[in-house]
């Protein structure tokens, strides 16, 4: 999968204005191999077993759609900050759109991964329905501070 969080229509990944960088909404697809992330077994073992896999079938049915949509998306935004030329500590500011709001709390865990020291400041939305299938349950949107060096 590519590690640039990919548009998925004739638009940019992020875009700089001046030292600030805004990336478009991220959702857990890839459009290179026309893939949507479904659950643990979308994602490196390792990463779904450090972020809940449980093994318990009932219990990662459940939490893993949501829990390796999750990873993904923030995966994809580190990464796109990262060609960028940031990290994600120089992201400052979330927006989550959620199909389901009780999923916020398992969204916040893997996030905590990604932010151990500092989270953005973060609105938190939810909406009927996102693009492009009913099995996408989280679009994060993010905006980092990356002053350009003269």
């Amino acid at each position: 999968m590519s590690d640039v969080a990919a548009p998925l229509a004739r638009y940019a990944a992020y875009r700089r204005v001046g030292d600030f960088i805004f990336l478009s909404g991220v959702i857990a697809v890839d459009p290179a191999q026309k893939k949507i992330v479904r659950g643990f077994d979308d994602i490196p073992d390792e990463i779904a077993d450090q972020i809940g896999r449980t093994g318990e079938f009932s219990s990662d049915m459940k939490q893993g759609p949501i829990l390796a949509q999750s990873w993904y998306v923030l995966n994809a935004i580190k990464h796109t900050v990262e060609s960028a030329g940031g990290q994600m500590s120089d992201v400052f500011k979330l927006v989550q759109y959620f199909k389901n709001l009780d999923h916020f709390p398992y969204f916040s865990r893997v996030r905590h991964t990604f932010f151990p020291e500092q989270s953005p400041a973060s609105t938190v939305v939810e909406v009927s329905g996102m693009m492009p299938s009913d099995d996408i349950l989280i679009e994060v949107e993010a905006t980092a501070y990356l002053p350009q060096h003269s």
